[in-house]
């Protein structure tokens, strides 16, 4: 039999799960608003040493900038305008792009990334970039509308290295190709670099540090390609990243042989959501090593 005090704790009970259920769904509904909105374009910008052996003295304690991953396509154009800004006002030396430049099925954001990119203001020793695998199209491996990025970027101010080496100030600086479209090419890219010279690499998938080719090279490798993850949950590393190596989500690895790699999270995205994984612009002081 029901009485009024059972019926006064039943209906206590309802209210309490419907109250549960309700803050469950705002603090998801929250979360969601978030992940799609504020942390993909929450930029911070990581600062840290990079030290090379032999760097030349002038370059010691001048400022070398990674930025990755800009995606451009799908990327609001005004986030990545803010991200350039964000950039010419640390005053670098060098600026480094490492990889995924667009998004695009065939060539039709070419002209969007020449326009873009041309925003960007040349440090004194320019633009340096490699592509990655966005930058091959629909399935990466499209050689034409690379080639026809490629020529853009030159003729927008980046020197765009595919398994080649330039010297930036006295530093080298060897680019490797995309490694998912079969265009991974270190022991050619290191056959063009004086060995007795500081060096420093690049190459947008952190696997291809897994790959032979790479010779006596001694140094640091930047990489860009993960995003981080985009989300994780906090403590736990990320459920999915798009690596053989699962190790290879951000930041600082050694790999060994005396290899360094640093892996930056990247601007922009081809799906726009980020958890705890907030968009990086990286800061590198230059540091002479004589090890």
């Amino acid at each position: 039999m029901l009485t009024s005090a059972n019926v006064r704790s039943i209906m206590a009970k309802l209210i309490t799960r419907r109250r549960f259920f309700a803050g469950t769904c705002a603090s998801l509904a929250g979360t969601c608003f978030y992940a799609n909105r504020i942390e993909p374009h929450r930029v911070t910008t990581v600062h840290r040493d990079l030290p090379i052996t032999l760097l030349p003295r002038d370059l010691d304690g001048k400022l070398l900038v990674q930025i990755s991953d800009l995606h451009i396509g799908p990327t609001r154009d005004e986030h990545l305008r803010s991200c350039f800004r964000m950039v010419e006002a640390l005053n670098p030396e060098l600026i480094v792009i490492t990889g995924d430049f667009m998004t695009s099925r065939d060539t039709e954001e070419v002209g969007h990334v020449g326009r873009l990119i041309s925003e960007l203001k040349a440090a004194p020793l320019g633009i340096v970039g490699i592509l990655g695998n966005h930058d091959y199209g629909y399935m990466w491996k499209n050689t034409p509308i690379a080639d026809t990025l490629a020529d853009t970027l030159r003729e927008s101010g980046v020197k765009l290295l595919r398994n080649e080496c330039i010297d930036a100030g006295g530093l080298q600086i060897v680019g490797m190709d995309e490694v998912w479209a079969n265009q991974f090419l270190p022991a050619a890219a290191f056959a063009l670099a004086d060995r007795n010279r500081a060096t420093l690499a690049l190459s947008h998938n952190p696997d291809t540090l897994d790959r032979s080719g790479w010779g006596n090279y001694r140094g640091w490798v930047l990489c860009g390609h993960t995003h981080g993850g985009q989300c994780k949950i906090p403590f736990f590393q990320p459920p999915f990243v798009p690596v053989d190596n699962p190790r290879y989500t951000s930041g600082e690895f050694d790999v060994g042989e005396g290899r360094r790699i640093y892996i930056n999270r990247g601007l922009g995205y081809h799906r726009r959501i980020r958890f705890n994984v907030r968009p990086e612009i990286t800061a590198f002081t230059l540091r002479r090593s004589d090890a």
